[in-house]
């Protein structure tokens, strides 16, 4: 047996122990015992970086030593929000995120950057004795996830990545009540969706780039396209560039959910069919509308997204519906609603957590997602013990590579126009040379793709 297969028992053995708490509703509310500061960074200081950095900053003894974008304007305005939230902390402020990780000795690094510079971030920061944080996905393509999942045990270091539907305090009760007990009885079929209209669609002309932005560096691995405006928060998102679309975005969020929720690993098989076919008037290339489906024994999960029309269910425009002979349970980030199919048995809500109360500061905090943040706090109370008793925490980082590559992997099936059957022990797509090669993007020099046998 090799390394890597070795490693990946290991991880194995660690998840499997992280589930069982989290059955029970423990793994991810244990309180933290960190009675030594933590060394602290944060590399990409926008929007979800700031937003991470001040959860972990309301639950956790911590020294935010240093803060890196390469938009200086983006490092000023996290520089003084820090201050002003934590004032002992004093960070040294960079650009170019290997020289922040060649100059201090972290405990944890957090990783807000674009998904194109996820894979490379989190390996350079494992390498260089960190502990990760790390923004969904774990990696633009297949192969880069891979590498992830060996350099994580090369290196001996814990990963929890920002799937935090599995520390959403309604969702742990909605599983425990509703999955755990066997309500449903027998699931054969689950939806998840997203018909939020967020894909980006313009036309802006190219342009100038300004002096506080380094785009080549914020480019890095990815193709350099003609810089037509910051690309922060938004814009970025819709080309294929620089991720993978709906799917990559909003659809890890729902089918990691589900595959928790139900205990469910790599898909026997995937399809997808869509395309932009709507939305054709901007420079966005990213699909409007998909259908995908991932294959299980006896159970199939099916994604819809499309960014224009109404949603199926207004009451649940991104969410997911686990469907049991004896009814279904319904789950987003805002609610949960269990609703049998007897009409004698009493249908069951759950409302989102908020703690505004226990955190008031949330209510004033520019551009907040007050939904996620109480589950975001969880996941770092999450990982800071699994760093203690050397566990792996509940967004572990072979969960976390499975549902990205499933999701990266119908993006593949849509273009080719075939299913898939990934095998993650060779790498490959079997028998499918064309699809195995679409596992790994092309890298601009002189960046160079990790590769998981040679970390």
């Amino acid at each position: 047996m090799d390394n890597l297969q070795k490693g990946r028992r290991s991880f194995i053995k660690k998840s499997a122990a992280a589930l069982a708490l989290s059955s029970l509703g423990l793994a991810s509310f244990q309180p933290i015992q960190n009675k030594e500061k933590l060394k602290v960074a944060l590399i990409g200081c926008g929007w979800y970086g700031k937003m991470d950095l001040w959860r972990l900053i309301q639950i956790a003894n911590v020294d935010v030593v240093a803060l890196c974008d390469v938009d200086s304007k983006h490092l000023e305005e996290a520089n003084s929000i820090l201050k002003n939230r934590l004032p002992t902390s004093d960070p040294k402020l960079y650009k170019d995120y290997s020289e922040l990780l060649k100059s201090h000795q972290l405990d944890i690094t957090i990783i807000g950057t674009p998904d194109h510079w996820h894979a490379l971030q989190t390996i350079d920061a494992m390498k260089a004795g960190s502990h990760v944080y790390l923004q969904k996905p774990i990696s633009v393509d297949v192969i880069e996830g891979e590498a992830v999942v060996a350099a994580a045990k090369k290196y001996d270091k814990i990963i929890q990545v920002g799937l935090q539907r599995r520390s959403t305090p309604h969702l742990i009760d909605a599983k425990n009540m509703i999955i755990g007990s066997g309500k449903l009885g027998k699931i054969a079929h689950v939806e998840i969706c997203s018909y939020y209209h967020m894909r980006a669609n313009g036309n802006p002309p190219e342009q100038e780039i300004p002096n506080h932005f380094d785009y080549e560096l914020w480019t890095g691995p990815a193709p350099m396209r003609p810089f037509d405006g910051l690309p922060h928060q938004r814009w970025w998102r819709t080309f294929m560039e620089y991720g993978n679309g709906i799917t990559g975005d909003m659809c890890v969020h729902m089918l990691d959910c589900v595959r928790w929720m139900l205990d469910l690993g790599w898909p026997n098989k995937i399809s997808a069919t869509g395309g932009i076919f709507v939305q054709k008037e901007g420079k966005s290339n990213i699909a409007d509308t998909q259908t995908a489906i991932f294959e299980y024994d006896d159970i199939n999960i099916v994604w819809q997204h499309r960014t224009w029309g109404p949603p199926q269910d207004p009451d649940y425009p991104w969410a997911f519906k686990i469907f049991g002979e004896k009814g279904y349970l319904a789950g987003s980030p805002f609610r949960a609603d269990f609703v049998p199919s007897e009409k004698n048995e009493e249908k069951i809500h759950w409302d989102a957590v908020y703690e505004k109360d226990k955190y008031p500061e949330d209510l004033s905090e520019k551009g907040i997602e007050l939904h996620a943040v109480p589950a975001t706090r969880k996941h770092f109370e999450n990982l800071i013990n699994a760093i203690n008793i050397d566990s792996q925490p509940i967004a572990d980082v072979i969960n976390s590579h499975i549902s990205t590559a499933s999701c990266i992997l119908a993006n593949i099936s849509m273009k080719l126009g075939r299913p898939l059957s990934y095998d993650p022990e060779s790498m490959t797509v079997p028998l499918d040379e064309e699809a195995t090669t679409k596992l790994r993007r092309p890298y601009r020099k002189p960046w160079v793709h990790p590769e998981p046998n040679h970390i």
